[in-house]
Protein backbone atom coordinates (compact mmCIF):
# COMPACT_ATOMS: atom_id res chain seq x y z
CA UNK A 1 0.00 0.00 0.00
CA UNK A 2 1.36 3.37 -0.98
CA UNK A 3 1.97 6.09 1.50
CA UNK A 4 -0.98 8.10 0.05
CA UNK A 5 -3.44 5.22 0.42
CA UNK A 6 -2.37 4.63 4.01
CA UNK A 7 -2.92 8.30 4.84
CA UNK A 8 -6.33 8.25 3.17
CA UNK A 9 -7.32 5.14 5.10
CA UNK A 10 -6.35 6.74 8.39
CA UNK A 11 -8.33 9.84 7.50
CA UNK A 12 -11.44 7.85 6.63
CA UNK A 13 -11.25 5.84 9.86
CA UNK A 14 -10.77 9.00 11.90
CA UNK A 15 -13.79 10.58 10.25
CA UNK A 16 -15.89 7.55 10.97
CA UNK A 17 -14.80 7.70 14.60
CA UNK A 18 -15.78 11.35 14.91
CA UNK A 19 -19.14 10.68 13.26
CA UNK A 20 -19.84 7.82 15.66
CA UNK A 21 -18.85 10.00 18.62
CA UNK A 22 -21.12 12.81 17.46
CA UNK A 23 -24.03 10.45 16.96
CA UNK A 24 -23.44 8.97 20.44
CA UNK A 25 -23.42 12.40 22.08
CA UNK A 26 -26.57 13.36 20.17
CA UNK A 27 -28.22 10.20 21.42
CA UNK A 28 -27.17 11.07 24.97
CA UNK A 29 -28.71 14.53 24.61
CA UNK A 30 -31.91 13.06 23.21
CA UNK A 31 -32.13 10.62 26.10
CA UNK A 32 -31.49 13.39 28.62
CA UNK A 33 -34.15 15.55 26.98
CA UNK A 34 -36.67 12.74 27.00
CA UNK A 35 -36.01 12.17 30.69
CA UNK A 36 -36.36 15.87 31.43
CA UNK A 37 -39.61 15.96 29.46
CA UNK A 38 -40.92 13.03 31.45
CA UNK A 39 -40.00 14.82 34.66
CA UNK A 40 -41.84 17.95 33.50
CA UNK A 41 -44.94 15.94 32.67
CA UNK A 42 -44.77 14.08 36.00
CA UNK A 43 -44.32 17.35 37.89
CA UNK A 44 -47.28 18.87 36.04
CA UNK A 45 -49.31 15.88 37.18
CA UNK A 46 -48.14 16.44 40.73
CA UNK A 47 -49.10 20.11 40.47
CA UNK A 48 -52.53 19.02 39.32
CA UNK A 49 -52.76 16.91 42.46
CA UNK A 50 -51.62 19.88 44.52
CA UNK A 51 -54.48 21.83 42.97
CA UNK A 52 -56.72 18.95 43.98
CA UNK A 53 -55.45 19.38 47.58
CA UNK A 54 -56.39 23.05 47.46
CA UNK A 55 -59.81 21.95 46.24
CA UNK A 56 -60.03 19.63 49.24
CA UNK A 57 -59.15 22.50 51.59
CA UNK A 58 -61.86 24.65 50.02
CA UNK A 59 -64.36 21.80 50.27
CA UNK A 60 -63.54 21.16 53.92
CA UNK A 61 -64.10 24.85 54.62
CA UNK A 62 -67.53 24.74 52.98
CA UNK A 63 -68.46 21.66 55.03
CA UNK A 64 -67.23 22.85 58.44
CA UNK A 65 -67.61 26.64 58.52
CA UNK A 66 -71.45 26.66 58.85
CA UNK A 67 -71.04 24.83 62.19
CA UNK A 68 -68.34 27.08 63.68
CA UNK A 69 -69.42 29.86 66.03
CA UNK A 70 -67.83 32.80 67.82
CA UNK A 71 -68.56 33.08 71.57
CA UNK A 72 -68.38 36.38 73.45
CA UNK A 73 -68.55 35.82 77.20
CA UNK A 74 -69.13 37.94 80.30
CA UNK A 75 -67.97 36.52 83.63
CA UNK A 76 -67.58 37.79 87.19
CA UNK A 77 -64.27 37.05 88.87
CA UNK A 78 -64.92 36.66 92.58
CA UNK A 79 -62.65 38.05 95.30
CA UNK A 80 -59.34 39.86 95.24
CA UNK A 81 -57.72 40.68 91.92
CA UNK A 82 -54.62 42.56 90.90
CA UNK A 83 -54.82 46.11 89.54
CA UNK A 84 -52.23 47.60 87.16
CA UNK A 85 -51.70 50.50 89.62
CA UNK A 86 -51.63 50.34 93.40
CA UNK A 87 -55.03 51.49 94.84
CA UNK A 88 -53.32 53.81 97.34
CA UNK A 89 -51.54 55.51 94.44
CA UNK A 90 -54.86 55.95 92.63
CA UNK A 91 -56.45 57.53 95.71
CA UNK A 92 -53.91 60.36 95.60
CA UNK A 93 -55.48 61.66 92.40
CA UNK A 94 -58.99 61.98 93.87
CA UNK A 95 -60.12 65.46 94.95
CA UNK A 96 -60.11 66.11 98.71
CA UNK A 97 -62.98 67.18 100.92
CA UNK A 98 -62.80 69.93 103.56
CA UNK A 99 -61.19 67.46 106.00
CA UNK A 100 -58.49 66.50 103.49
CA UNK A 101 -59.94 63.05 102.83
CA UNK A 102 -60.07 61.72 99.24
CA UNK A 103 -63.55 61.77 97.67
CA UNK A 104 -63.69 58.20 96.37
CA UNK A 105 -66.47 57.31 93.88
CA UNK A 106 -68.86 54.54 94.89
CA UNK A 107 -67.83 52.42 91.89
CA UNK A 108 -64.08 52.71 92.56
CA UNK A 109 -62.34 49.34 92.16
CA UNK A 110 -59.73 48.88 94.88
CA UNK A 111 -58.87 45.33 93.81
CA UNK A 112 -60.72 43.60 96.66
CA UNK A 113 -64.19 43.21 95.16
CA UNK A 114 -65.64 41.21 92.30
CA UNK A 115 -64.45 42.06 88.79
CA UNK A 116 -66.26 41.72 85.49
CA UNK A 117 -64.31 39.91 82.79
CA UNK A 118 -65.11 39.73 79.10
CA UNK A 119 -63.56 37.35 76.63
CA UNK A 120 -63.99 35.70 73.29
CA UNK A 121 -63.49 32.22 71.92
CA UNK A 122 -64.89 29.72 69.47
CA UNK A 123 -67.10 26.66 69.43
CA UNK A 124 -68.62 24.16 67.06
CA UNK A 125 -72.24 22.99 66.75
CA UNK A 126 -72.32 19.19 67.15
CA UNK A 127 -76.04 18.44 67.50
CA UNK A 128 -79.24 20.07 66.22
CA UNK A 129 -82.68 19.05 67.45
CA UNK A 130 -85.30 21.22 65.78
CA UNK A 131 -84.46 24.77 66.82
CA UNK A 132 -82.16 23.64 69.66
CA UNK A 133 -78.43 23.26 69.05
CA UNK A 134 -75.58 22.11 71.27
CA UNK A 135 -72.11 23.59 71.00
CA UNK A 136 -68.87 22.12 72.33
CA UNK A 137 -66.16 24.56 73.41
CA UNK A 138 -63.48 24.96 76.08
CA UNK A 139 -64.23 25.34 79.77
CA UNK A 140 -61.83 28.28 79.88
CA UNK A 141 -64.05 29.95 77.25
CA UNK A 142 -67.56 29.28 78.58
CA UNK A 143 -67.10 27.89 82.10
CA UNK A 144 -68.63 30.21 84.68
CA UNK A 145 -70.20 32.39 81.99
CA UNK A 146 -73.06 34.62 83.15
CA UNK A 147 -73.87 35.93 79.71
CA UNK A 148 -72.94 34.72 76.20
CA UNK A 149 -73.44 36.15 72.75
CA UNK A 150 -73.10 33.56 69.98
CA UNK A 151 -72.27 34.76 66.47
CA UNK A 152 -73.10 32.25 63.73
CA UNK A 153 -71.20 31.84 60.46
CA UNK A 154 -73.93 33.72 58.57
CA UNK A 155 -73.58 36.73 60.87
CA UNK A 156 -76.63 36.13 63.06
CA UNK A 157 -76.17 36.97 66.74
CA UNK A 158 -77.88 34.63 69.20
CA UNK A 159 -78.57 35.81 72.74
CA UNK A 160 -79.74 33.76 75.71
CA UNK A 161 -77.22 30.95 75.29
CA UNK A 162 -77.11 28.63 78.32
CA UNK A 163 -74.18 26.74 79.80
CA UNK A 164 -75.32 23.11 79.97
CA UNK A 165 -72.24 21.88 81.80
CA UNK A 166 -68.50 22.42 82.15
CA UNK A 167 -65.59 20.20 83.12
CA UNK A 168 -62.39 21.99 84.22
CA UNK A 169 -60.41 18.72 84.36
CA UNK A 170 -60.76 18.21 80.60
CA UNK A 171 -61.23 21.92 79.75
CA UNK A 172 -64.47 21.22 77.90
CA UNK A 173 -67.93 22.78 78.11
CA UNK A 174 -71.30 22.46 76.37
CA UNK A 175 -73.50 25.43 75.46
CA UNK A 176 -77.14 25.33 74.28
CA UNK A 177 -78.71 27.86 71.90
CA UNK A 178 -82.09 28.31 70.25
CA UNK A 179 -82.09 29.23 66.56
CA UNK A 180 -83.37 28.07 63.18
CA UNK A 181 -81.46 26.82 60.14
CA UNK A 182 -78.42 25.38 61.91
CA UNK A 183 -76.05 22.73 60.56
CA UNK A 184 -74.09 20.42 62.90
CA UNK A 185 -70.56 19.20 62.29
CA UNK A 186 -69.60 15.53 62.28
CA UNK A 187 -67.31 13.77 64.75
CA UNK A 188 -64.23 12.01 63.41
CA UNK A 189 -61.98 9.38 64.99
CA UNK A 190 -58.83 10.92 66.50
CA UNK A 191 -57.44 7.42 67.13
CA UNK A 192 -56.89 7.13 63.36
CA UNK A 193 -54.65 10.20 63.25
CA UNK A 194 -50.98 9.74 62.51
CA UNK A 195 -48.03 12.11 62.67
CA UNK A 196 -47.87 13.96 59.36
CA UNK A 197 -51.62 13.92 58.61
CA UNK A 198 -53.09 17.11 57.18
CA UNK A 199 -55.42 18.96 59.56
CA UNK A 200 -57.29 22.29 59.53
CA UNK A 201 -58.12 24.54 62.48
CA UNK A 202 -61.21 26.78 62.55
CA UNK A 203 -62.14 29.60 64.89
CA UNK A 204 -61.91 33.32 65.60
CA UNK A 205 -58.23 34.16 66.23
CA UNK A 206 -57.93 37.71 67.62
CA UNK A 207 -61.65 38.09 66.94
CA UNK A 208 -61.39 37.47 63.19
CA UNK A 209 -64.52 35.34 62.80
CA UNK A 210 -64.54 32.63 60.14
CA UNK A 211 -60.79 31.95 60.01
CA UNK A 212 -59.25 28.70 58.79
CA UNK A 213 -55.62 27.57 58.99
CA UNK A 214 -53.93 24.35 57.97
CA UNK A 215 -50.94 22.25 58.96
CA UNK A 216 -50.03 18.74 59.99
CA UNK A 217 -50.20 16.61 63.10
CA UNK A 218 -46.73 17.11 64.57
CA UNK A 219 -47.14 14.78 67.58
CA UNK A 220 -49.73 12.67 69.38
CA UNK A 221 -50.50 11.87 73.03
CA UNK A 222 -48.80 14.93 74.47
CA UNK A 223 -49.08 14.81 78.28
CA UNK A 224 -47.68 16.83 81.18
CA UNK A 225 -48.08 19.99 79.12
CA UNK A 226 -49.35 21.87 82.17
CA UNK A 227 -52.29 23.48 80.41
CA UNK A 228 -55.16 22.14 82.50
CA UNK A 229 -53.48 21.80 85.91
CA UNK A 230 -52.22 19.05 88.15
CA UNK A 231 -55.57 17.25 88.28
CA UNK A 232 -56.31 17.71 84.59
CA UNK A 233 -56.46 14.87 82.06
CA UNK A 234 -54.07 15.72 79.26
CA UNK A 235 -53.67 13.72 76.05
CA UNK A 236 -53.24 16.38 73.41
CA UNK A 237 -52.85 16.32 69.65
CA UNK A 238 -49.91 18.60 68.80
CA UNK A 239 -50.26 20.51 65.52
CA UNK A 240 -48.32 23.12 63.58
CA UNK A 241 -51.46 24.74 62.16
CA UNK A 242 -51.52 28.37 63.38
CA UNK A 243 -53.68 28.59 66.53
CA UNK A 244 -53.96 31.94 68.27
CA UNK A 245 -56.00 33.56 71.08
CA UNK A 246 -59.64 33.29 70.04
CA UNK A 247 -59.19 29.87 68.40
CA UNK A 248 -59.88 28.16 71.75
CA UNK A 249 -62.91 25.89 71.51
CA UNK A 250 -62.93 25.75 67.73
CA UNK A 251 -62.74 22.47 65.81
CA UNK A 252 -59.66 20.73 64.48
CA UNK A 253 -60.74 18.72 61.42
CA UNK A 254 -59.30 16.16 59.02
CA UNK A 255 -59.48 16.20 55.20
CA UNK A 256 -62.87 14.47 55.39
CA UNK A 257 -64.31 17.51 57.18
CA UNK A 258 -64.69 15.57 60.45
CA UNK A 259 -63.97 17.02 63.89
CA UNK A 260 -60.95 15.17 65.27
CA UNK A 261 -60.10 17.63 68.04
CA UNK A 262 -61.03 20.78 69.95
CA UNK A 263 -58.41 23.54 69.76
CA UNK A 264 -57.30 24.38 73.28
CA UNK A 265 -53.96 26.12 73.70
CA UNK A 266 -50.66 27.21 72.21
CA UNK A 267 -47.09 26.86 73.40
CA UNK A 268 -45.79 30.41 73.23
CA UNK A 269 -43.44 32.81 74.96
CA UNK A 270 -44.98 35.84 73.28
CA UNK A 271 -48.70 35.03 73.57
CA UNK A 272 -48.94 34.45 69.81
CA UNK A 273 -48.49 31.35 67.70
CA UNK A 274 -44.94 29.98 67.56
CA UNK A 275 -45.41 26.71 65.72
CA UNK A 276 -46.97 24.49 68.37
CA UNK A 277 -50.68 24.19 69.14
CA UNK A 278 -52.64 21.66 71.16
CA UNK A 279 -56.09 20.14 70.66
CA UNK A 280 -58.16 17.74 72.76
CA UNK A 281 -58.66 14.47 70.79
CA UNK A 282 -62.19 13.84 69.58
CA UNK A 283 -62.33 10.41 71.22
CA UNK A 284 -61.96 12.16 74.59
CA UNK A 285 -63.94 15.29 73.70
CA UNK A 286 -66.90 13.36 72.30
CA UNK A 287 -67.33 11.29 75.46
CA UNK A 288 -67.14 14.36 77.70
CA UNK A 289 -69.52 16.27 75.39
CA UNK A 290 -72.15 13.50 75.40
CA UNK A 291 -72.02 13.21 79.20
CA UNK A 292 -72.18 16.97 79.81
CA UNK A 293 -75.04 17.30 77.35
CA UNK A 294 -77.11 14.60 79.06
CA UNK A 295 -76.10 15.00 82.73
CA UNK A 296 -74.54 18.44 83.02
CA UNK A 297 -71.51 17.11 84.90
CA UNK A 298 -68.78 14.49 84.72
CA UNK A 299 -68.33 11.58 87.13
CA UNK A 300 -65.03 9.77 86.86
CA UNK A 301 -63.76 6.39 87.90
CA UNK A 302 -61.38 6.25 90.85
CA UNK A 303 -58.90 3.75 92.27
CA UNK A 304 -57.57 5.64 95.28
CA UNK A 305 -53.85 5.00 94.88
CA UNK A 306 -50.67 7.06 94.88
CA UNK A 307 -48.52 6.12 91.88
CA UNK A 308 -45.22 6.79 90.15
CA UNK A 309 -43.81 5.60 86.83
CA UNK A 310 -41.20 2.85 86.85
CA UNK A 311 -39.13 4.97 84.46
CA UNK A 312 -38.90 7.75 87.05
CA UNK A 313 -37.00 5.55 89.51
CA UNK A 314 -35.99 2.24 87.88
CA UNK A 315 -33.64 1.35 90.75
CA UNK A 316 -36.57 1.18 93.17
CA UNK A 317 -38.41 -1.08 90.75
CA UNK A 318 -35.35 -3.33 90.41
CA UNK A 319 -35.16 -3.62 94.20
CA UNK A 320 -38.62 -5.18 94.00
CA UNK A 321 -37.32 -7.76 91.52
CA UNK A 322 -38.95 -6.09 88.52
CA UNK A 323 -36.90 -5.93 85.32
CA UNK A 324 -39.43 -4.38 82.93
CA UNK A 325 -39.14 -0.87 81.44
CA UNK A 326 -42.82 0.15 81.58
CA UNK A 327 -45.39 0.00 84.35
CA UNK A 328 -46.65 2.03 87.30
CA UNK A 329 -45.53 1.54 90.90
CA UNK A 330 -48.24 1.77 93.56
CA UNK A 331 -46.67 3.97 96.22
CA UNK A 332 -49.71 4.05 98.46
CA UNK A 333 -53.32 2.93 98.88
CA UNK A 334 -55.82 5.39 100.34
CA UNK A 335 -57.99 4.18 103.20
CA UNK A 336 -61.60 3.39 102.31
CA UNK A 337 -61.00 3.40 98.55
CA UNK A 338 -61.71 0.75 95.88
CA UNK A 339 -58.02 -0.26 95.84
CA UNK A 340 -58.03 -1.44 99.47
CA UNK A 341 -57.67 -5.21 99.61
CA UNK A 342 -57.00 -5.36 95.87
CA UNK A 343 -53.78 -3.42 95.37
CA UNK A 344 -50.86 -3.18 97.77
CA UNK A 345 -48.03 -0.68 98.21
CA UNK A 346 -45.06 -1.78 96.04
CA UNK A 347 -47.34 -3.45 93.46
CA UNK A 348 -46.33 -2.61 89.89
CA UNK A 349 -49.29 -2.26 87.52
CA UNK A 350 -48.18 -3.88 84.27
CA UNK A 351 -51.40 -3.93 82.23
CA UNK A 352 -55.03 -2.90 82.45
CA UNK A 353 -57.88 -4.57 80.57
CA UNK A 354 -55.28 -6.44 78.53
CA UNK A 355 -53.37 -3.33 77.40
CA UNK A 356 -49.82 -2.52 78.62
CA UNK A 357 -49.56 0.44 80.98
CA UNK A 358 -46.68 2.75 80.07
CA UNK A 359 -47.11 6.01 81.99
CA UNK A 360 -49.16 7.65 84.72
CA UNK A 361 -51.18 9.89 82.41
CA UNK A 362 -52.31 6.89 80.40
CA UNK A 363 -53.40 5.08 83.58
CA UNK A 364 -55.13 8.18 85.01
CA UNK A 365 -56.95 8.92 81.75
CA UNK A 366 -58.15 5.34 81.37
CA UNK A 367 -59.38 5.08 84.96
CA UNK A 368 -61.05 8.50 84.81
CA UNK A 369 -62.88 7.73 81.56
CA UNK A 370 -64.18 4.40 82.90
CA UNK A 371 -67.61 4.76 84.59
CA UNK A 372 -67.73 4.27 88.37
CA UNK A 373 -68.90 0.77 89.26
CA UNK A 374 -67.04 -0.82 86.36
CA UNK A 375 -64.71 -3.77 86.92
CA UNK A 376 -61.14 -3.18 85.76
CA UNK A 377 -58.86 -6.17 85.17
CA UNK A 378 -55.24 -5.51 86.08
CA UNK A 379 -52.04 -7.49 85.96
CA UNK A 380 -49.66 -6.49 88.74
CA UNK A 381 -46.12 -7.56 89.57
CA UNK A 382 -46.11 -8.65 93.22
CA UNK A 383 -43.76 -10.86 95.23
CA UNK A 384 -41.61 -11.61 92.19
CA UNK A 385 -44.38 -12.65 89.77
CA UNK A 386 -47.34 -11.33 87.79
CA UNK A 387 -50.76 -11.66 89.37
CA UNK A 388 -54.24 -10.85 88.08
CA UNK A 389 -56.39 -8.44 90.10
CA UNK A 390 -59.91 -7.13 89.46
CA UNK A 391 -60.95 -3.81 91.00
CA UNK A 392 -64.44 -2.29 90.96
CA UNK A 393 -63.94 1.44 90.44
CA UNK A 394 -65.49 4.03 92.73
CA UNK A 395 -66.51 7.61 91.95
CA UNK A 396 -63.73 10.17 92.06
CA UNK A 397 -64.37 12.63 94.92
CA UNK A 398 -64.32 16.37 94.34
CA UNK A 399 -61.39 16.78 96.74
CA UNK A 400 -59.23 14.15 95.04
CA UNK A 401 -56.41 16.68 94.72
CA UNK A 402 -56.29 17.21 98.48
CA UNK A 403 -56.42 13.47 99.08
CA UNK A 404 -53.47 12.90 96.77
CA UNK A 405 -51.39 15.57 98.46
CA UNK A 406 -51.60 15.02 102.20
CA UNK A 407 -50.13 17.80 104.32
CA UNK A 408 -46.71 17.39 105.83
CA UNK A 409 -46.97 16.72 109.53
CA UNK A 410 -45.02 18.49 112.26
CA UNK A 411 -43.48 17.01 115.42
CA UNK A 412 -45.90 16.72 118.31
CA UNK A 413 -44.60 18.24 121.54
CA UNK A 414 -44.79 15.98 124.55
CA UNK A 415 -44.50 12.64 122.73
CA UNK A 416 -42.06 10.39 124.61
CA UNK A 417 -40.06 8.35 122.15
CA UNK A 418 -39.02 4.99 123.52
CA UNK A 419 -36.67 4.48 120.61
CA UNK A 420 -34.72 6.89 118.47
CA UNK A 421 -33.25 6.54 114.98
CA UNK A 422 -31.35 9.82 115.00
CA UNK A 423 -29.33 9.24 111.86
CA UNK A 424 -32.51 9.02 109.78
CA UNK A 425 -34.14 11.96 111.52
CA UNK A 426 -37.14 10.42 113.26
CA UNK A 427 -38.34 9.19 116.64
CA UNK A 428 -40.26 5.96 117.12
CA UNK A 429 -42.46 4.49 119.78
CA UNK A 430 -44.43 1.26 120.02
CA UNK A 431 -48.09 1.60 119.09
CA UNK A 432 -50.56 1.30 122.00
CA UNK A 433 -54.28 1.87 122.54
CA UNK A 434 -53.82 5.52 123.53
CA UNK A 435 -51.78 6.28 120.41
CA UNK A 436 -54.21 4.32 118.23
CA UNK A 437 -57.00 6.63 119.40
CA UNK A 438 -54.86 9.77 119.12
CA UNK A 439 -53.79 9.13 115.54
CA UNK A 440 -57.03 7.43 114.40
CA UNK A 441 -55.31 4.12 113.65
CA UNK A 442 -58.16 1.73 114.44
CA UNK A 443 -57.30 -0.57 111.50
CA UNK A 444 -53.59 -0.86 112.40
CA UNK A 445 -52.68 -3.99 114.39
CA UNK A 446 -49.12 -3.09 115.37
CA UNK A 447 -45.91 -1.39 114.36
CA UNK A 448 -43.53 1.48 115.17
CA UNK A 449 -45.28 4.85 115.37
CA UNK A 450 -43.32 7.89 114.17
CA UNK A 451 -43.79 10.67 116.72
CA UNK A 452 -41.36 13.26 115.36
CA UNK A 453 -39.49 13.98 112.13
CA UNK A 454 -36.45 16.26 111.83
CA UNK A 455 -36.75 18.84 109.01
CA UNK A 456 -34.55 18.06 105.94
CA UNK A 457 -33.65 14.67 107.32
CA UNK A 458 -33.75 11.46 105.30
CA UNK A 459 -37.10 10.65 106.91
CA UNK A 460 -38.54 14.06 105.99
CA UNK A 461 -37.23 13.85 102.44
CA UNK A 462 -38.83 10.42 102.03
CA UNK A 463 -42.19 11.89 103.06
CA UNK A 464 -42.49 10.36 106.52
CA UNK A 465 -44.43 12.37 109.09
CA UNK A 466 -45.71 12.02 112.66
CA UNK A 467 -48.66 9.64 112.77
CA UNK A 468 -47.14 7.22 110.24
CA UNK A 469 -46.70 3.64 111.43
CA UNK A 470 -43.84 1.53 110.08
CA UNK A 471 -45.17 -2.01 109.60
CA UNK A 472 -42.35 -3.52 107.49
CA UNK A 473 -38.65 -2.81 106.98
CA UNK A 474 -37.26 -4.42 103.81
CA UNK A 475 -40.22 -6.86 103.75
CA UNK A 476 -39.64 -7.82 107.40
CA UNK A 477 -42.77 -7.23 109.55
CA UNK A 478 -42.15 -5.14 112.68
CA UNK A 479 -44.46 -4.93 115.69
CA UNK A 480 -42.53 -2.65 118.02
CA UNK A 481 -40.25 0.39 117.92
CA UNK A 482 -37.26 -1.79 118.90
CA UNK A 483 -37.91 -4.24 116.07
CA UNK A 484 -38.12 -1.35 113.64
CA UNK A 485 -34.92 0.24 114.99
CA UNK A 486 -33.03 -3.04 114.82
CA UNK A 487 -34.21 -3.68 111.26
CA UNK A 488 -33.28 -0.14 110.19
CA UNK A 489 -29.84 -0.54 111.74
CA UNK A 490 -29.28 -3.67 109.66
CA UNK A 491 -30.44 -2.00 106.47
CA UNK A 492 -28.17 -0.22 104.01
CA UNK A 493 -29.41 3.37 104.04
CA UNK A 494 -26.93 4.33 101.33
CA UNK A 495 -28.57 1.91 98.89
CA UNK A 496 -32.04 2.54 100.28
CA UNK A 497 -34.16 0.91 102.97
CA UNK A 498 -37.69 0.00 101.90
CA UNK A 499 -40.48 0.75 104.36
CA UNK A 500 -44.14 -0.17 104.41
CA UNK A 501 -46.03 2.59 106.16
CA UNK A 502 -49.65 3.11 107.15
CA UNK A 503 -51.65 5.90 108.77
CA UNK A 504 -55.28 7.03 109.10
CA UNK A 505 -55.33 7.89 105.36
CA UNK A 506 -54.09 4.55 104.00
CA UNK A 507 -50.95 2.53 103.27
CA UNK A 508 -47.91 3.20 101.12
CA UNK A 509 -44.30 2.16 100.65
CA UNK A 510 -41.19 4.30 100.28
CA UNK A 511 -37.40 4.28 100.38
CA UNK A 512 -35.11 5.93 102.94
CA UNK A 513 -31.75 6.88 101.48
CA UNK A 514 -28.57 8.54 102.75
CA UNK A 515 -25.14 8.78 101.16
CA UNK A 516 -21.92 7.44 102.66
CA UNK A 517 -21.32 10.70 104.55
CA UNK A 518 -24.66 10.51 106.24
CA UNK A 519 -26.03 13.35 104.09
CA UNK A 520 -29.32 13.40 102.27
CA UNK A 521 -29.50 12.20 98.70
CA UNK A 522 -31.46 15.08 97.12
Amino acid sequence: MTRFRRALTVLVLSGASVTAGWLGYEGFLNTQFAHAKEQVEATREQLNKAEDLATVFRSVGKVVEPSVVNINVRKTIKGTHKLPIDPDTLRRFFPRDENGQPQIPDDFDDGTGDMEQRGTGSGVIMDVDGSTAYIVTNNHVAGGAEEMLITLSDGREIKGAKLVGADPKSDLAVVKIEAERLIPAKWGDSDELQKGDWILAFGSPFGYVGSMTHGIVSALHRTNVGIIGTMGYENFIQVDAPINPGNSGGPLVNLHGEVVGINTAIASQSGGFQGIGFAIPSEQAKQIYVTLKSKGKITRGWLGVEIIEVSKDPEDAKSLGYTGAGGIVVNGVRKGTPAVGKLEPSDIIVSMNGKPVQDMQQLRNTIAMTPPGSDVAMTVFRDGKNQDVTVKLGEQPEDALALNNPHTGRPHAGDNAESSVDALGMKLTTLNEELVAKYQLTDVKGGALITAVTPRSAAATAGLRPGDVITKVDKQPVKTAKEASDALAKGDAARGVRLNVTNHEGSRFLFLRMNSKGQLNE
